[in-house]
């Protein structure tokens, strides 16, 4: 396996607008889960992990003009694109860059869902008598978001969809790190971007899986999940092109990796269309594959950032299985979605950059609103977050993060220090 160094990321959510507001949310212990303020639906008392921005402040951030047709996913997906690519020094909105991004072929890997299904939710009933919005109505298929963050920074030679519901993300850095492994592109940058949409709060809410309260990963008074939005992506390479690029620009020198991509693996059980199985089989599968990639023993991971949506299914399934792996010892174990809410296709990329904020400043992301253990399981989720020069401070070498779709589409990638 070739050395996949992470050389950028980018990230929105409800906990911040980059990585710098995230990280200071997770350390502070602050949820981002709160009453619905800019998704226009009439349940609004399912509290949600919404972006606290309107979709004309991003336009403004990102200086797009109003009579140009965009959607939230797409918006979120250039915020966070574009962080990632300034983190790595290529960014093509300065001059410098311009040269050698030329001589790089640069692919672009975005899982959604929804797409821009907020739009055409909002004009779908004025489609057949008033074509004023038909433009956003092309809108709706998901790769047309993806496109048009690609279209923003036009230095991408190859553009894919990956749509397999919550792993989507998680499945689009699998593909990226293939990319490069295959001789097919020098730089990938892989995540996902998902807004929330009434089709997702209906859908969701028809499943009886969403929790009025903010939700409880892993606990055994778990009531559900909360839904949220985001975007999140990485900046994938391999050492031979990362090194190749700084000898032609020095001034880079003082950039380093953030990270490795070590590990990886994608399984699909089949067990039921939107349950997993009771045994964890595909997760299990995809977390022992995982580790064979990385060439690492389950006793080397140091933290796992778990699918933990706070449903009944999910956290049963996930904790058996995470289990079956761990047989020596569970390490500390949490779900991030207590501070996002469930992200659905960005949910591996966020995860994965809350995964590099870990390892960079050796913390493990608390368990938020976690009271009771669930008797099934012989671990409890970690609650504490300990950083910096505090002396009970982990030392993270090894954070393997879970991403579980619809399906049985299960993910499992592995994250190591430099």
């Amino acid at each position: 396996m070739k050395n996949f160094l992470i050389t950028g990321a980018g990230i929105i959510s409800a906990i911040g607008n980059n990585k710098q507001e995230t990280l200071a949310a997770l350390l502070e212990q602050r949820s981002g889960i709160a009453p619905l303020r800019y998704l226009k639906t009439s349940h609004t008392e399912f509290p949600v992990g919404e972006v606290k921005l309107t979709n004309e402040e991003m336009r403004q951030l990102l200086d797009i003009p109003e009579t140009e047709v965009t959607t939230r996913t797409s918006l979120m997906g250039m915020l966070a694109v574009r962080e990632a690519l300034r983190h790595c020094g290529l960014d093509p909105q300065t001059p410098q860059n311009v040269a050698e991004m030329t001589e790089l072929r640069i692919a672009l890997i975005s899982g959604t869902t929804v797409g821009g299904m907020d739009k055409t939710e909002l004009y779908y009933l004025d489609f057949f008598e008033d074509n004023t919005k038909d433009a956003y109505i092309a809108t709706h298929d998901c790769g047309s978001s993806t496109e048009m963050i690609a279209d923003y920074f036009g230095i991408f030679s190859l553009v894919e969809t990956i749509s397999t519901a919550c792993s989507s993300a998680a499945n689009a850095i699998m593909l990226g790190a293939q990319l490069i492994r295959d001789g097919r592109a020098d730089v990938v940058v892989a995540g996902g971007s998902e807004s929330l949409t009434k089709f997702h709060l209906n859908g969701f809410n028809s499943l009886m899986i969403l929790d009025r309260e903010p939700c409880k990963p892993l606990d055994a008074h778990r009531a559900g999940l909360n839904l949220g939005e985001g975007a999140a992506y990485i900046v994938l390479e391999s050492e031979e092109v990362f090194n190749r690029r700084l000898r032609v620009k020095p001034a880079m020198t003082p950039l380093k990796p953030l990270a490795r991509l070590s590990g990886y693996a994608n399984t699909c059980d089949a067990f039921h269309q939107t349950a997993s199985s009771s045994d964890g089989e595909g997760a299990y599968l995809a977390m022992t594959k995982a580790l064979a990639v990385a060439n690492l023993q389950p006793e080397d991971i140091d933290y796992i950032n778990a699918h933990g949506t706070g449903t009944g299914n999910n956290d049963l399934s996930e904790g058996i299985a995470i289990q079956r792996v761990f047989t020596n010892g569970v390490p500390p174990v949490s779900s991030t979605k207590s501070f996002t809410g469930h992200t659905t296709s960005a949910a591996g990329g966020l995860e994965a950059v809350i995964s590099l904020l870990a390892l960079q400043h050796d913390f493990i992301p608390a368990n938020l609103n976690f009271s009771t253990p669930m008797p099934e399981l012989s671990f409890t989720p970690y609650t504490a977050c300990h950083c910096g020069l505090d002396p009970q401070s982990p030392k993270l070498h090894h954070v393997l993060s879970n991403s579980f779709g619809f399906g049985g589409n299960e993910t499992t990638l592995i994250f190591s220090k430099v």
